[in-house]
């Protein structure tokens, strides 16, 4: 008896009483087994000291504890996103953008661009979607020199561009214009062999001065913290930044040692695919030797990630089938298939170089061709080395259109999936009417994967402007929870195949256990249990119980990283 006494007190003394308690609440703690608690404990370092009933957890408490009092509110693990571009935050550094919805509100910017610029000054747009155009299609070249005569102008959506006259003047694309060899780039041409502005997978080559205010360092420092605490306030508490460089990740360090980066970042740097072998092994080399690759909760170079094909969005993902004549995406080809930018020898070697050093390969894959490239690679490498593909966390990026047998073989092999439903949302009518039903079926085929046990991580492509809502593409979790829950677009009277959508206890695991597995941070965070860093969630109804079209409006009231508060709501 003496004994027992005596290790009890030697145990409570080992450990401080928490330092906070959040406590009558709804705590979802979202393991494996979904339990639903009433109270959370955090230690001082930022860890989880306990998660149960409100006696056993209020038991722990002292004087010097910090009780908080939920009044049956619910928490939540911290919210990821696994695919953003945090360059967004310089989007609207020179001048705001508005939304545009039509081909007149497009023109309407560019003109107004054109009255601030001097001739030959080159005006641009990046990543108006024609899919979200009411008119569904790029303003055509007659239509950009129309209001821009004297100045160069590129209608950019991503891979592919449409230029005016001066600005295919510029770049030397006449009709002798040659795509160089070994590129995966096409320019469009007429009946007549003229170019019609369009350019697909074509870096433009437009040559000209720009108005444009550049920002200094201190600029991008102070706008990308913006960028951050807005993902703190809609609950987001760990992103991956994907197509990240080595500089970029400087400025992560910096805000690290500085104190001032509020969310978990996990970076995927860009690689070369086309050069001549050596220097593409070069670049992976700096990756793998580069000191961020230590396994670090705050901060981690994860892996890196290229591009193996083009756009859905602007008619150049790699499709299986040909795309099918359309007067929205410019194709005149019934053979058309899309753009593949990698041949499948040069990413064998890419997959079997980044996997071999551990770490995560990934690749841009939106159309199913492109994907079951990908993941055929993955199981050519894994039959060489069993389980290196497992063992890398090794994924798909974007995986819009997926083949059943894809499917089957990423279960097979545990290829991870990085997708975003927000598209499906903003972008599904265009694409029913284009695709039809019955391709449809393909299309971010959620319940499948789920079913299957393929680890699927959400999130946003977070490309331009902060703002949640209001962003290309909106990066607001609980807009995407919804998406997969009730598979609506916008402007389509009906789900997009509803029987691939999600319950709404998977839709959150999408963006937290799931995303932690693919963001290789699942012993740190992405549910709320003993020993996990605190990274909290307050918000203003339960997800679980609440109407379902009202899930969309959550409010985040507090965000606690590492048991730190990061965001209060005012």
């Amino acid at each position: 008896m003496k004994l027992t006494a005596l290790l009890v007190v030697l145990v409570t003394s080992l450990h401080a009483a928490p330092a906070l308690i959040l406590h009558h609440g709804k705590v979802i703690t979202v393991d494996k087994d979904f339990r639903i608690a009433e109270a959370i404990a955090i230690e001082a370092d930022g860890r989880i000291a306990a998660v149960g009933r409100n006696d056993e957890v209020l038991a722990l408490k002292n004087d010097a504890t910090q009780l908080l009092d939920l009044s049956g509110k619910t928490v939540l693990p911290g919210l990821m996103d696994s695919h953003v571009h945090p360059g967004a935050a310089m989007t609207e550094f020179d001048h705001e953008i508005p939304t545009m919805e039509t081909i007149a509100e497009v023109l309407a910017y560019l003109s107004g661009r054109v009255k601030v610029s001097q001739p030959g000054e080159l005006i641009s747009v990046r990543q108006i979607f024609i899919t979200r155009l009411e008119e569904k299609r790029y303003p055509t070249r007659a239509e950009l020199d129309r209001i821009a005569p004297n100045n160069p102008v590129v209608f950019s959506t991503g891979p592919d561009a449409m230029l005016n006259s001066l600005a295919l003047k510029l770049g030397g694309y006449s009709r002798d214009y040659k795509v160089s060899k070994g590129s995966a780039g096409v320019m469009e041409v007429d009946a007549k062999g003229e170019p019609t502005g369009l350019l697909r997978s074509l870096s433009h080559n437009v040559k000209a001065p720009t108005s444009a205010k550049s920002p200094t360092a201190e600029d991008t420092y102070r706008r990308t913290i913006e960028l951050f605490r807005d993902y703190n306030a809609v609950g987001l508490t760990t992103v991956a930044d994907r197509d990240s460089s080595l500089k970029q990740c400087e400025l992560y360090q910096q805000m690290l040692t500085k104190g001032d980066l509020t969310v978990r970042m996990r970076a995927s740097p860009g690689i070369p695919t086309m050069s001549l072998w050596p220097a593409c092994a070069k670049a992976i080399d700096e990756v793998i030797q580069h000191p961020l690759t230590k396994n670090d909760p705050m901060l981690q170079i994860i892996g890196t990630k290229v591009y193996l094909d083009g756009g859905m969005l602007t008619g150049s993902a790699w499709m299986i089938d040909p795309w099918g004549i359309s007067e929205a995406y410019g194709i005149t080809d019934p053979q058309y298939r899309g753009v593949q930018k990698i041949p499948a020898e040069r990413l064998k070697q890419l997959v079997e170089k980044v996997t071999a050093a551990g770490l995560q390969f990934t690749a841009h894959s939106v159309g199913d061709a492109a994907v079951q490239l990908l993941i055929d690679t993955y199981e050519a490498v894994d039959g060489q080395n069993a389980g290196s593909i497992r063992a890398a966390r090794s994924s798909v990026t974007h995986c819009n259109f997926m083949h059943p047998d894809s499917i089957a073989k990423a279960a097979k092999l545990g290829v991870c999936i990085d997708l975003q439903p927000i598209w499906l949302h903003m972008d599904g009518r265009t694409l029913t009417g284009h695709f039809g039903e019955e391709r449809m079926s393909r299309f971010q085929p959620l319940r499948a994967c789920f079913d299957q046990k393929v680890i699927v991580g959400g999130g946003s492509d977070h490309m331009q402007k902060i703002g949640s809502f209001r962003s290309i593409n909106p990066y607001n979790p609980w807009l995407g929870m919804w998406t997969a829950i009730t598979r609506k677009a916008r402007k389509l009277d009906k789900p997009v195949h509803i029987e691939n959508a999600l319950t709404r206890q998977e839709a959150l695991r999408l963006y937290t256990c799931n995303n932690a597995f693919l963001l290789k941070a699942e012993q740190n965070t992405g549910s709320l249990e003993p020993g996990k860093l605190a990274d909290i969630i307050l918000v203003d109804r339960d997800p679980l119980t609440c109407p379902i079209d009202d899930l969309v409006q959550t409010q985040v009231l507090k965000t606690w990283l590492g048991g730190k508060l990061v965001f209060e709501k005012k």
